[in-house]
């Protein structure tokens, strides 16, 4: 007897549909220097005019075990924004605009409808970087994860004058760290978070007095894209450092922009710690530094400037729709020091 595709798991039909429910997500990201349509064996994009020395500047990841949460609350509409957060926030700290995105869904079997509500988050995601979605793949892979469960990463590209590149090594001591306030945990630190609050969905969508919200809803809150109000920045001030507070928080990626023998120190009273934050170190029972090392405490992105730009800084990212504070200085030394 002959054993079909379909009989080993795999449905292409189930493919086709999951494309055509895709289609008007993707189409809706497109950019003039689209070339093409869904479909192709290989995405096209032009590269715009205007650069005097185009570099490509380009950034992958995930987003990691937040999705256990997607798959807990059956919830799939911002898990894409995520994973498009995750990599244009990189890009766009080396003074890069983001050009266009491609993601990679895998799950054991496919389910139409629910990947074509993933690739609408990753549609946000890129309409609020100005990125185009000009490809990426689905991949049915049966027994290979688990009934319910995906997984989903991307990949941007991004351009910026060679001239124009961000990369800290006109740092000195006595500049300013001015830190963007984050949506919330965004998406890393989850494979704790997971062991405070737990994986029991009544709990979680049961009001937490403490929280004042859902901490399902909060858990879920998408990451938040900071594209648009940095690049509006550069414009207007000479940044010198950019930095994505991602997985080591503080600890770990603020020193990255530092050149050698700088090194900073942070006030964490600077600003209102988000209750999340204060329940998660308690519940913990880790010190302030290795919850700075695990999460963003608030803190999605910092950006350094000389002091002499600190309120011209401030004043043009609240125009875009930030808050931010001042948090910390530059110093001689290196790592980062917790006041």
């Amino acid at each position: 007897m002959a054993i079909s595709y379909k009989d080993s798991g795999v449905d292409v039909e189930r493919g086709y549909e999951a494309v055509r429910l895709m289609r008007k997500h993707v189409q809706s990201t497109y950019t003039e220097g689209v070339l093409g349509d869904i479909g192709s064996f290989g995405g096209f994009f032009a590269l715009p005019g205007g650069y005097k020395e185009p570099v490509l500047v380009s950034g992958t990841d995930g987003v990691g075990t937040k999705l256990k949460y997607a798959f807990i609350a059956d919830r799939h509409d911002t898990i894409g924004i995520d994973a498009v957060a995750m990599c244009v926030n990189d890009i766009v700290c080396q003074g890069a605009k983001p050009l266009f995105f491609l993601d990679y869904f895998a799950t054991g079997k496919l389910s139409p409808e629910v990947v074509a509500t993933v690739v609408s988050g990753v549609a946000e995601g890129c309409r609020q970087s100005g990125a185009a979605l000009i490809g990426g793949e689905t991949a049915e892979m049966p027994s290979f994860y688990p009934d319910g469960e995906y997984d989903i990463a991307g990949f941007a590209v991004g351009i910026v004058d060679k001239s124009a590149v961000i990369n800290g090594k006109n740092i000195a001591e006595g500049d300013v760290l001015i830190g963007l306030k984050s949506s919330g945990i965004h998406s890393n630190g989850y494979s704790l978070v997971r062991k405070l609050w737990g994986e029991d969905r009544a709990t979680l969508e049961k009001l937490d007095a403490e929280l004042g919200a859902k901490p399902i809803d909060v858990l879920l809150t998408p990451t938040r894209i900071y594209v648009n109000s940095i690049l509006a920045l550069i414009k207007k001030v000479k940044v010198k450092g950019i930095a994505h507070i991602t997985g080591g928080g503080f600890i770990e990626n603020i020193p990255r922009i530092f050149p050698e023998g700088i090194g900073c120190e942070i006030d964490t009273s600077s600003y209102e710690l988000p209750a999340v934050f204060k329940i998660m170190v308690e519940r913990a029972g880790i010190s302030r530094e290795q919850a700075c090392n695990t999460f963003n405490m608030g803190i999605g992105m910092v950006v350094c400037v000389d002091k002499s730009d600190v309120e011209k800084t401030i004043a043009q990212l609240e125009s875009t729709g930030e808050s931010c504070a001042v948090i910390g200085k530059t110093v001689k030394g290196a790592g980062v020091k917790l006041l």
